[in-house]
C-alpha cells in the first residue's frame, strides 16, 4: 500500500493543480479536456484561494498520484451547506490502495469543520470501482443528471 500524503492546495500550488489535472485527464480518458486549453496561473490561483473550493492531492514521493476537487454549496432552505465532489481520480498504478478513501476522509474532516450537512458525489453507470467505493462510504440515491446548454441572459 502506498503511503500518500493528502494535502489541500492553496493559491501557491498551481504546479500541483496542473499535475492533478494531468491525473484527471488520464484517469477519465479525457486528456484534451484537462490539458488542451489550460487556464492561466491567475485563474487557478483565484480558484485555489476560494474558501468554498477544495482541491486535495495525494502525494507519493512528491508525485501527484490522485486527488479530488469539491465545491461547497450554500443552501437556501436551511442555514447549511453541502459539499459536492466534482472530480476524483487516482492514477492507475496507485488504485486499490486506499488513496481515494483517504482523500474522501480528509474532505469529511474539512466538511465537518465547516459545519456542512452532507458530502455528495455522482458516479456513472458501469464505473463499478467508483460505485463500490461510494457505497462503502455512503448511501446510494438513484437520480437523473441533465446538461442544459447556456443561453442568453434576459
Amino acid at each position: 500500500m502506498a503511503s500518500a500524503e493528502i494535502r489541500r492546495l492553496g493559491p501557491g500550488d498551481v504546479p500541483l493543480m496542473r499535475r492533478l489535472n494531468e491525473v484527471f485527464g488520464a484517469a477519465f480518458d479525457e486528456p484534451d479536456t484537462f490539458g488542451s486549453q489550460p487556464p492561466g496561473d491567475p485563474y487557478l490561483e483565484g480558484l485555489l484561494g476560494k474558501d468554498g473550493v477544495f482541491a486535495l492531492v495525494a502525494l507519493v514521493a512528491d508525485d501527484v498520484v490522485g486527488g479530488l476537487v469539491a465545491y461547497e454549496l450554500q443552501k437556501f432552505e436551511q442555514a447549511r451547506s453541502e459539499i459536492y465532489i466534482y472530480d476524483l481520480a487516482v492514477a492507475e498504478s496507485y488504485r486499490r490502495q486506499g488513496i481515494a478513501t483517504a482523500l474522501i476522509e480528509r474532505l469529511r474532516g474539512i466538511a465537518a469543520g465547516r459545519g456542512a450537512w452532507v458530502i455528495y458525489v455522482q458516479a456513472d453507470y458501469g464505473d463499478d470501482p467508483a460505485i463500490a467505493l461510494y457505497e462503502k462510504l455512503g448511501v446510494r440515491e438513484d437520480v437523473m443528471h441533465f446538461d442544459i446548454p447556456v443561453g442568453k441572459e434576459r
